[in-house]
């Protein structure tokens, strides 16, 4: 099975030498593997979280969960992905189930799109946007991306950071695909205000990001 592209603004690493072998050694128990494992992929993992959570002791609590659950899970990985790419759906869908038991709504459900406006014309709040994806500072894009409100970030996370489309992450959030679309053109247009003023703008959460770069 091919594996999916990612879409997302923030360029993904290419594979990690000796990732393969640590995955298979894993499989069979050994420790040493699992550690090779956890410090190649920590740091991602602990971002997607930070990004997700916006909060630096919850994203460090719930690293610590992906990984354990990684120990429980890696003999069900097959290979008909990405390691990165499969690893990053267990911890979204960890923070998710996480984010639930906290009684949290997911998405605002006043941001759907009106149904009755199916035979107007109308802008595609789903396809790429090419203003958010030109010459951004990095450091100053998770600076903005942190500053969005919990929802709006979400699905700007999923969609925009981690490539997910739009059915999927109705699936995770369990709200239409118009919903989806609708909150992640509000969430660009907030992104687009507060990269206006970026020195108005709060520190960008520790471990969130790395040397300043252009987003890909």
């Amino acid at each position: 099975m091919p594996t999916k592209p990612n879409s997302g603004l923030f360029k993904r690493n290419t594979p990690i030498a000796g990732e393969a072998e640590a995955i298979e050694l894993a499989k069979q128990g050994d420790p040493d593997a699992f550690s090779q494992l956890y410090a190649l992929h920590k740091r991602r993992v602990y971002t997607l979280c930070l990004r997700m959570l916006g909060n630096v002791s919850e994203a460090e609590d719930m690293t610590q969960e992906a990984f354990l659950h990684l120990f429980r899970k890696i003999g069900s990985f097959r290979g008909e992905s990405a390691f990165s790419t499969w690893l990053h759906r267990l911890t979204v869908n960890l923070v998710l189930m996480q984010l639930r038991k906290k009684g949290l709504q997911l998405v605002s459900l006043e941001e759907t799109i009106n149904p009755g406006e199916e035979d107007t014309p109308r802008r595609d709040f789903g396809s790429r946007d090419m203003q958010l994806a030109g010459s951004v500072d990095r450091v100053t894009l998770e600076r903005a991306v942190a500053a969005l409100p919990p929802g709006y970030r979400m699905v700007f996370v999923l969609h925009d950071v981690e490539g997910f489309e739009h059915n999927e992450i109705a699936t995770m959030l369990e709200c239409s695909t118009g919903n989806s679309k609708s909150q992640l053109h509000k969430a660009r247009l907030k992104l687009r205000e507060l990269l206006h003023s970026p020195e108005q703008l709060p520190p960008v959460p520790e471990g969130a990001s790395g040397k300043k770069e252009a987003v890909q």
